[in-house]
């Protein structure tokens, strides 16, 4: 698709590449030498980066950002308000390999694919790797250049090779203030947050 005017509301660069069965949503933007595949949906006022990809079948919510050159595969699901870093990866095999046992070049047949799940809000930092089938919580930040084996909870701050949680944000992302008796503060928003149990929860 080479043009703006085949689905109303939506922006498409004429170098973005947009399989005519994909469903994006009112107000979505897609820049220059951007791939959505084939069964992909898209949300509304969501932005993709130039030379992002969207694989077959990705799922995205409303109002996501995916930056450049961040390379989404199939079944990945992203939640409203998720943010996709600058060269961040989202993969889908779990032991990959270009070739079978004996030699034969793989096809689609011959592996299953996984996808990685980000929840409500959650951030994934430039060019950190989300290995799947790991699922990032609601409103988690994974720092750029982490690369995260294990499921991150909701509101962690992880860091590092492997990620690590280090801290807890909330919803602006900044990283929270104990206050004491498991109650957590947001410094830009004053919101309170609570732990038990190594789980963090709003209110």
């Amino acid at each position: 698709m080479t043009d703006t005017t085949a689905r109303e509301g939506v922006t498409i660069a004429p170098t973005a590449d947009v399989d005519d069965r994909a469903t994006i949503g009112e107000g979505t933007r897609i820049w220059h030498l951007a791939q959505v595949r084939e069964d992909a949906t898209l949300g509304s006022d969501c932005n993709v980066g130039r030379g992002a990809y969207v694989g077959p079948g990705v799922s995205i919510g409303d109002n996501c950002k995916l930056q450049n050159h961040a390379l989404v595969y199939e079944p990945a699901v992203l939640a409203d308000g998720v943010f996709i870093g600058p060269a961040a990866v989202l993969t889908n095999d779990e032991y990959p390999r270009a070739v079978t046992p004996d030699g034969r070049l793989k096809t689609g047949d011959d592996w299953h694919a996984v996808g990685v799940t980000i929840g409500e809000g959650a951030a994934i930092g430039a060019r950190s790797v989300c290995i799947a089938p790991v699922s990032v919580g609601r409103w988690a930040l994974v720092a750029a250049g982490a690369v995260v084996t294990k499921d991150v909870p909701d509101f962690a701050l992880v860091v590092g090779v492997p990620a690590k949680r280090i801290g807890w944000v909330g919803r602006a992302g900044r990283p929270l203030t104990a206050k004491g008796d498991g109650v957590w503060v947001c410094p830009e928003t004053g919101a309170e947050y609570r732990e038990e149990d190594g789980v963090l929860s709003e209110g």
